[in-house]
């Protein structure tokens, strides 16, 4: 994997990622310190933690990228943060941000896929017991609806946290939308539209976009106008 880039974020992502794995290997996992040692035990031969981090930061920074970037990642945890609340276990919900886009090919339809594999092998090594692994895996598989079963705690964390960015103020919107829009560069523009107005469509037909109490009453009106919005850009309609 090539060098990574350094990013103003990097130190502090480090420092969250030991945290999210040392809360993983807890009972409860819901160690609050950040810099927390994990006291449950780990093969003597497991590689450290941060070399796992300064793997999946190597991948939120590959070139392809334009949305789906370091920025990404930190956003989706800055919000877990806000709604860790309502999470049956706050530490595999972050430990799921981190792997929900770190396989990413715009060109690729099974990227959710490949990123839970990832977790599947990675997680295990650093000492996270399989019941946790598989939710991780779990947590990250549900990215791809956006739509998790009444009751799913940590799925609607994780789902709120991912579709926060639909609720940006308007000029931070069409940053995104155009983010977007670059990763398919390599889609011509018309099966762009179509294929972009079907997902637009599928997010608006949910009938909550977000389902965490703080979701849905900060940002499902304004998630919805913005959608709207951006879908009546691309279909002509009024």
């Amino acid at each position: 994997m090539a060098a990574l880039p350094e990013h103003p974020a990097h130190t502090d992502l480090r420092h969250r990622w030991a945290a999210a794995v040392a809360a993983a290997r807890t009972a409860s996992g819901r160690r609050p310190a950040r810099d927390a040692a994990p006291d449950a035990p780990v093969a003597p031969d497991a590689p450290a933690p941060d070399r796992y981090a300064d793997n999946l930061l190597a991948r939120w920074a590959e070139p392809q990228r334009r949305y789906h970037t370091t920025d990404h990642l930190l956003a989706v945890l800055q919000r877990v943060d806000e709604l860790e609340r309502y999470a049956d276990d706050p530490a595999l919900v972050r430990l799921a941000a981190w792997f929900h886009d770190a396989v990413y090919d715009p060109e690729r339809s099974t990227n959710e896929e490949r990123s839970a594999r990832l977790a599947e092998r990675a997680l295990p090594e650093l000492g996270v017991d399989p019941a946790r692994t598989a939710e991780v895996a779990r947590l990250v598989l549900l990215t791809i609806t956006h739509d998790p079963a009444p009751g799913d705690g940590n799925g609607d964390v994780l789902c709120d946290a991912d579709l926060a960015v639909l609720a940006a103020a308007p000029d931070a919107y069409a940053a995104y939308a155009a983010a977007v829009r670059e990763e398919y560069g390599f889609v011509p523009d018309d099966a762009f539209r179509t294929g972009r107005a079907a997902v637009l469509r599928q997010l608006l037909g949910l009938p909550r976009l977000f389902r965490t109490p703080y979701g849905e009453r900060e940002w499902e009106e304004r998630a919805r106008r913005n959608l709207t919005t951006e879908l009546h850009l691309l279909t002509g309609t009024a």
